[in-house]
């Protein structure tokens, strides 16, 4: 039986692929066999006639088990708008069945599968389903990318808040600075180490100038593995 988790974010752009990635790397790097999964992404190209989402893309790399494009991301969508649009407008329905059988396949043939969301944890991605129903559906711990930065407190807890409303388990949290010389980093850690029922896994720095595989790299080396595992245990 696979496991695995849920990468979600306190908002668009704070590092979920890159924690996912590092994740990824790491648990790979154990020998065990790993999947990446992008159920939804909007902001893709067209690549040989094909639609291809760049996160996508990077889990796709950073999975031991070379799964097929289409495994990792079943929902491609061109507009780089909200999901839920970017479907209407492509007449593509979002179904949770769907996603979740996806998400199964990969499990089949894996031991771990790290699933990455889009956004943050109430992205819509249709009438009356969000992100957040797909994370309970596939019943496994949430990890939260906290993009370190003015406001990030107030985005954490509010997201701890909601995930432990929805039924679903906060694992464990991922902080990620997003801009150099962030004010009081280390003060805004230690708030979130308090508020935050849930183990720090890694802390990621500013990489500046630096490809995505450095960034990853860097990523891997911070992560707490064994933390993790422990925390991502149901």
């Amino acid at each position: 039986m696979s496991t695995g988790v849920f990468v979600t974010g306190t908002d668009t752009s704070v590092g979920k692929t890159l924690a996912a990635c590092a994740l990824l790397r790491a648990l790979g790097g154990t020998g065990m066999a790993v999947s990446g999964y992008k159920p939804v992404a909007a902001g893709a190209e067209l690549v040989d006639g094909f639609l291809r989402n760049d996160d996508a893309v990077w889990l796709q790399r950073c999975s031991s088990t070379r799964p097929e494009y289409d495994e990792v991301n079943p929902v491609a969508l061109e507009a780089a708008i909200a999901p839920h649009i970017a479907a209407h407008d492509a007449a593509v329905e979002l179904d949770l069945g769907r996603l979740v059988a996806a998400h199964q396949r990969l499990a089949d043939k894996s031991d771990f599968v790290v699933t990455e969301g889009a956004g943050g944890w109430l992205v819509p991605l249709g009438d009356g389903l969000q992100f957040s129903d797909l994370a309970v559906a596939l019943d496994v711990p949430v990890i939260l990318v906290v993009g370190m930065r003015l406001g990030c407190l107030n985005h954490a807890l509010l997201t701890a808040e909601s995930i432990a409303g929805h039924g679903a388990r906060l694992g464990g949290w991922i902080a990620n600075t997003l801009e150099p010389g962030m004010t009081a980093l280390a003060e805004n850690l230690a708030t979130l180490e308090r508020g935050l029922a849930a183990p720090l896994i890694g802390s990621i720095p500013w990489l500046e100038n630096r490809s995505m595989e450095e960034r990853i790299d860097k990523a891997r080396s911070v992560m707490n593995l064994d933390l993790f595992l422990q925390a991502s245990r149901n």
